[in-house]
């Protein structure tokens, strides 16, 4: 229902409850094929998501999907084939390939991070994410490899800096967590320092985040850990930076980028030929 929402919303934002005006005066009931191209090479996500948007605004319109969500595009790749009448189709056409480019632009992103971390590491998501599309953004991490961390407030424990200063320390926030929640719920504390590392593992947390960290303090915690609960790192990480992160073998690195900070992927629509 969700994505249906979303859907409508940009729909709406295109037709504004009316018509495409233009392809409205050009065309009648004529019906006609076009096709998806990849403009560029990457993962696709999004595929069904664009087959709901061409369904939502003409039914009888047929959406021949060539690609899975998850697979590999090449350049001129033909992902889709639609049929239809062409007024619907080209009012659909821009939606569409929004979510697509959106949704395909994360995967693709995901799955650069995921190969250039070469050493087993979990890439992780995180919560950073335009409202109300999270459930599709954590979706394309997953399509590129990635893995997903927390999707919301609700569902993991994680007493960041913001907690622990209002606090007064981490043993307290996290003994107030444990004392409402006991096992319910996974604990993870975010440190900044080894002096704070060494005050969460006192506390018997289930994961520790290294964030913002040089790469010596992360050797270091590392070794004050000595694998005794998970590790994430985490801050301004990048496809130059991650080889060399993902290399001292933290449990999980989590990145920001992939999600707020994506380049969409490009796709175009072309005209086939008539039906």
């Amino acid at each position: 229902m969700q994505i249906k929402r979303l859907i409508d919303i940009g729909l709406n934002e295109d037709l504004d409850g009316e018509k495409d005006i233009t392809s409205n005066a050009i065309f009648s009931n004529e019906t006609g094929k076009y096709n998806i191209m990849a403009k560029q090479n990457g993962v696709l996500c999004g595929i069904e998501v664009a087959k709901l948007v061409f369904k939502r605004v003409d039914r009888s319109i047929n959406f021949l999907p060539n690609f899975k969500d998850g697979e590999s595009l090449q350049k001129t790749d033909i992902v889709a084939t639609i049929e239809g009448k062409i007024k619907n189709i080209l009012a659909a056409e821009r939606t569409a390939l929004n979510f697509l480019g959106y949704l395909s632009g994360i995967s693709t992103m995901t799955y650069q991070f995921v190969s250039a971390a070469k050493f087993q590491t979990i890439i992780l998501d995180t919560r950073k994410i335009i409202p109300g599309y999270r459930i599709l953004a954590k979706y394309a991490v997953s399509c590129g490899k990635g893995e997903n961390h927390r999707f919301g407030l609700y569902d993991m424990i994680m007493i960041k800096d913001r907690h622990i200063d209002a606090a007064g320390s981490i043993k307290n926030a996290v003994e107030k967590v444990r004392k409402k929640y006991g096992s319910k719920y996974l604990v993870e504390v975010e440190t900044a320092s080894i002096e704070e590392v060494k005050e969460a593992l006192e506390c018997n947390v289930d994961r520790i985040m290294l964030d913002n960290m040089s790469i010596e303090n992360i050797k270091k915690a590392l070794e004050v850990i000595s694998n005794k609960t998970e590790v994430e790192v985490s801050g301004n990480v990048t496809l130059e930076s991650i080889e060399s992160l993902a290399s001292l073998k933290p449990t999980y690195i989590s990145i920001g980028a992939l999600t707020h900070s994506v380049k969409n992927f490009d796709f175009t629509m072309k005209y086939a030929k008539e039906r």
